[in-house]
Order: C-alpha cells, then structure tokens, then sequence
C-alpha cells in the first residue's frame, strides 16, 4: 500500500436510454479506468464508481415511442451497457443505477438538507402545458417549426437540423409531441437553486484547485464571467426522484440535480454489498480522500459549478481535487449523431474486433484538451503500424527465437556490452515517462511513451542481430534475447491499463508468475530459466476489406437515418434561361376517365384558360376519381405532344412525392390561364 491519500474515481453517468457508442468511450470511460488500472498497480486504495442515469426526459420519450414504462427502458439499456463496459474492461467498482431506493433516498435527504436550511429559492413562472394530456411539457416534449433554419420537426430545447439551442416558446408554431395539440402557457412552481448568491463562494473553492485542464477551467470561468443565473432544481414530471414536499405533488428533482448524487448513492451500495456498510463515508466524507470526475465536455458545468455547490452548501463532504474531462470525439471528419446514425455502436463493434484494439486506438486519439476524430482508416493504421507492427512483432520476435534457439527458456546474461545495459536502462526511463503522464492525466503521452518501449525493444533486437550472433557468438545472442525478454515482460505490466486482455496474454507466454504490480515493473522480472511459451500471435492486422465493410455499415445507417434521404436527390442546376422556357399555367380538371388497359394512366381533360387540353397522367392510384373533377392543378404547357396509350398528350400535370411515395397536387387558387412563375 502507498502513502498515498485514498482515492475515489467517478466516471459520468451515462443515459440508460440507448446503446453504448465511440463517443461515450472516448469521452469519459476510457480514461477513468486506465487511471484507475494504474492506482490499483501503484497499490493505491481506489474506488471506481459509474451508473445509470435512469431520469429524465429522453428515458420518457423512448418509453412512449416503444409504449412501455420507462422502468422497462432503464432495465434494458441499464444491463446492456453494463455488458457492454464489462467485455471493453472498464472496471468499475460498481455500476449502481438512479432508479433505485438508495438513489432515491439519498438525493432527496440532499435536496431537504438544502430546502431546510432556506437556499431554495421559490418562483411561479409559465410553462407551456398541454390541456390534453394534462401535463406541463419538458423541453423535449414540444416540437415546431425552428425559428433559425425553419425546419419544422425542432424539438424544444434544440433544432436537430441546425443545431441550435432553443427554448420551447422560441419554437414557431409550437405542439404537444403527446397530443398533436398546441400547448397554453400556465402557471408552475419550481424551486431554484440561487447559484449567483454562492457564486463567489465557488470562486474561491476554484481558485485552490491546481493543474486543471485548460479546457475544463476555461470553460468555466466562461460561466462565472458571465454571472451565474438561478437554476431550477425540481421540474413537472411524472418520472424521476420525486420532491420530498408535501405541496410538491407531480414535481421530481431536475435530472441535473440528482444524477451527480448518483456517484454517493453507488458508493453506499458498493459498500452495503461488501459487508462494510459506513466505508462510502471513508471516501465521501473523510479530509484523507481525494474525488475525480471524469467526464465529457457537455458534463463540464455541472461538476465543477452545479455539483460543487451543492456539496459545499450541504456540508460535510468532500469536494473533486480535479475533473479531467475530455472535449468531444468526432466520427470520420464528421460531428457523431446517434439520431442520424452517424455513430459506432460499441456492442456491434464487439462482433468485429477485440476490445484491447480499440481501447489502443482511441487512446491514442483521445479528445484531451480539444476535439478529435476517429476514422476507420486510422484504427487500422493504428493496430497494423503500431500494435502488430511494433509490439506484436517486437515480442513475437523475442519469444519465437528464444523458443528456438534457447530451449524455450530464459538465458543468462552474462558481461553485458553497453547496448545492452542502455536497453535494460530504457525500462526504468519509459516506466517514469508514462509515470508523470498518468499522474497529469496525459494519457495520449503516456501510451505514447508505452509504445516507445517496445519500439526501443524492436530496435535492439535488430541491432543485435542473435539470428548472427547464435552461431558466432552464442552468449551475445543469450545476452540479446535476455534483455528483450525482460522487454516484454516490463511492456506486460507497464500497457496493462491500456491493453489488460493482451497484456495478461503476453505474461502467460513469459511464464511471469512474479507480483503485477508498477513496482514490480524493472529489467530483472524474468527469472534465469524462465519457460516461454510463444503462443498465439498478440496482434494480427486488419485487413482493407474490414475497415471497407465498417465503413459501408456506417454509410448505410447514416442514409437511412438521414431525413434528407427519403426524398429524391436534387438534380443538376440548370440556368435561369432554362427555367424561364418552361411555360407554367393554373388550370382545372373538367373530366377524368382512366385509360383502358392500363392501371396508372388516367385521360383527363384540363381547362388551362386559353383552351382546354388533353393531358394524360400517371396518378391514376393516387387521386380520388369521384372527386377530382374540379380539382385546381398546375400543368407544363409548352411540353412537346407525347403520344401514351394511344392517345395524345398536351402537357404535363406537377405532382408532389412525399416520402412515402405517394403523390400529391401542387394545387393553386389562381384563375385558370394565370402564369405561375
């Protein structure tokens, strides 16, 4: 055990309404556990906490888009994305859940804690409610037409197709997505938290923190150079942790409000299933621990502003040393969309492809301090060129010839010449390189450092030459393989908290029955005579057709989300001249009769005020024949006569195709005979 002060990791709470995906990786899961992976070898004593967000209003809006409960949507997803971190070796301590009775509880004693000592500040204000359905409605629960791009389906707190934040009374023509029905504006009451009263307070606390990510504190000071603002902490809705008040019937507790709380609530129920039921206090609430969140971008506010605050204003617990949160991760040079399919899901990459391959991959890429992407093509580069070209090959090399050209065994050195000792020297100076990365929280430097080792290995190895030296100079030869095996067996513990699969697979093949621990990593680990045992290769490469056939898969389901994509693609421009060619009048059906021998075709006489013309059209299974007489139509009048059927053509009737195929009138009230330009 270390000298070092007790620990407790967070990881954020991810939304148990749909599947795990890259960006959720990348963002806040990756880096807690590889931290925590490398305390647990430091032999600190660490507890890695994460959970379900279980409330809120998109766990309501999957639940009526499936017409189940929302307990139904919870239960699902919250067992499929704990499968999902489990088989990517994201070890938590525990995986709690919001949903459940200690959650409950705790974040109510939290928000009567504050009510009692008066902090709430209560306001009646209006919110769009739907008389229908007999609810306010939640930002997410109103739709209509997005004031900026006025695309007609914006939600209201967001626009999907423009991307702009909105409010629901900002929306043009505002519904209900529940009834269809447009909302009224009515009175509510909500209890704020009055974060400007404890802004300073917070400011101070900020002010000691030290070595925060640039990006982390500048967002935030972002927010306090602005001010801060009151900010609801209970809002009307049927689902969530109800508001412990007896003049709060309907209310729950803000999703933002209870779900840090979350991070307690585990801690306690880690504690219960250990038998030490009071050990949460130990990390909570005890001056001898340390908390870090680790989060992504859009969770910065709420835990180095929101969260504080209310751990500050409650009292008696401790506060985050640090929030190494990450910015957001990119998908193929485009912003990651689960609504427009433009994601990885990490259960179907799992059909594919090794967890430790993408842990490598993306820890190489991480979002740290700004956005980055991940590209399909660079993930292949990234196993090909670094994991099987460099570490795969480097201990393949190392095994393989000590399997045949030493019995299988690990030789003695003996008078080592200077290479070798700078090789052996390498281990101690990567292992201090990766060392103060992880301890800043520079993990895309740390796995660099990692690999630098193993690169460092490859490059003696060929130095050396054993394949010569076996038969000029057998010691020399022992001495190259005894070096790179000890090699290996430093790279097995020192990449553990990045490859923990491939690294226990490569202790195995070295026969390493040694205490894995950061200490134990040196050049001595290997004992003279040690059994190796080659094995299976660790890395194989990704062959072009793999990465052509994710990449297709990603295509396929972005089309197919794309709302865009149901029409018809736009055709070729064509010049203004052209247009103005096009002779366009008002007209109106007189008499329609369908064409013998022919189920679309329909021979319709049309009155286009300067004369009535016979035009045949395709619509025959898209009108109503009993009522398409006196129908207002719109005709291209200066087409060529085409003869269909047998009967001669005038002109041409404009149709619209929605999406599913059907058509429609481009109608006009204009006199027949007008221009329609």
């Amino acid at each position: 055990m270390s000298d070092n002060k007790r620990i407790l990791v967070t990881a954020a709470l991810p939304y148990a309404n749909g599947p795990l995906h890259l960006g959720h990786l990348a963002g806040a899961y990756l880096t807690p556990d590889f931290y925590t992976r490398y305390k647990r070898l430091k032999g600190d004593d660490i507890v890695f906490i994460c959970g379900s967000d279980e409330h809120g209003v998109p766990i309501t809006i999957a639940a009526e888009k499936e017409g189940v409960k929302p307990q139904d949507i919870v239960d699902r997803f919250h067992e499929m994305n704990k499968n999902v971190f489990e088989e990517f070796g994201i070890s938590f301590d525990y995986y709690g859940r919001t949903s459940s009775k200690t959650h409950h509880e705790t974040a109510q004693e939290f928000f009567t804690n504050l009510n009692n000592k008066g902090y709430f500040k209560k306001k009646t204000e209006k919110q769009l409610y739907d008389s229908k359905a007999d609810m306010f409605l939640p930002d997410r629960y109103v739709k209509g037409t997005c004031p900026n791009c006025s695309y007609t389906e914006a939600y209201g707190d967001q626009c999907e197709k423009c991307g702009t934040s909105l409010s629901p009374t900002e929306l043009i023509d505002p519904v209900s997505a529940l009834s269809g029905e447009k909302p009224e504006l009515k009175e509510t009451e909500h209890w704020y938290m009055p974060l400007g009263d404890t802004q300073e307070k917070l400011e101070k606390w900020l002010d000691t923190r030290k070595n925060w990510k640039p990006n982390v504190m500048g967002q935030v000071k972002s927010w306090l150079n602005d001010g801060l603002a009151d900010r609801a902490a209970t809002r009307d809705l049927s689902w969530g942790v109800p508001v412990p008040l007896e003049n709060a019937k309907g209310k729950v507790l803000y999703v933002w409000f209870d779900a840090p709380i979350g991070y307690i609530s585990a801690t306690k129920e880690w504690a219960e299933q250990k038998g030490t039921p009071e050990a949460w206090k130990d990390y909570w609430q005890d001056e001898n621990s340390e908390l870090y969140h680790f989060i992504g971008k859009d969770n910065i506010v709420f835990h180095c502003i929101m969260f504080p605050t209310i751990l500050m204003e409650h009292g008696g617990y401790v506060m985050p040393e640090n929030v190494p949160a990450n910015e957001f991760l990119n998908l193929e040079g485009k912003k990651l969309s689960t609504s427009r399919g433009w994601a990885v899901w990490l259960h179907e990459y799992l059909e594919d492809f090794s967890p430790d391959l993408l842990r490598y991959a993306l820890g190489t890429t991480l979002p740290e301090s700004k956005d980055s992407d991940f590209s399909w093509k660079d993930f292949q580069a990234r196993v090909n060129n670094e994991l099987a070209a460099v570490l795969g090959n480097f201990v393949f090399r190392a095994l393989s010839f000590t399997q045949k050209f030493a019995n299988g065994e690990v030789p003695k050195l003996v008078d080592p010449q200077q290479i070798d000792l700078d090789a052996l020297k390498s281990i101690e100076t990567q292992k201090e390189k990766v060392t103060q990365a992880i301890e800043t929280f520079k993990f895309k430097e740390a796995i660099s450092e990692m690999m630098n080792l193993a690169r460092a290995g490859n490059k003696y190895f060929t130095e050396t030459e054993p394949w010569k030296t076996r038969n000029s100079d057998p010691q020399a030869c022992a001495n190259s393989l005894h070096v790179s095996l000890q090699i290996c067996a430093a790279l097995s513990v020192l990449m553990e908290p990045i490859l923990p699969d491939s690294m226990k697979k490569l202790r195995n093949q070295l026969s390493y029955s040694g205490k894995v621990s950061w200490d134990s990593i040196s050049d001595s680990m290997l004992e003279v005579g040690n059994s190796i045992d080659p094995g299976e290769v660790l890395f194989t490469k990704v062959e072009d057709e793999e990465i052509e056939t994710q990449i297709a898969k990603l295509e396929e389901r972005a089309a197919a989300n794309d709302p865009t994509s149901k029409f018809t693609p736009l055709k070729e421009n064509i010049g203004f001249e052209d247009f103005m060619k096009l002779d366009i009048r008002a007209g109106e059906i007189l008499e329609a009769e369908k064409i013998e021998k022919s189920d679309k075709l329909l021979k319709l006489k049309v009155d286009i005020g300067i004369e009535i013309r016979t035009i045949v059209s395709g619509i025959a299974k898209h009108v109503d024949m009993d009522k398409i007489v006196g129908q207002k139509v719109s005709v291209v009048a200066n087409l060529a006569p085409k003869k269909l059927m047998g009967v001669e053509s005038a002109g041409m009737i404009l149709m619209a195709e929605d999406t599913e195929g059907n058509l429609k009138f481009v109608d006009t009230e204009a006199e027949s005979g007008s221009t329609i330009t």
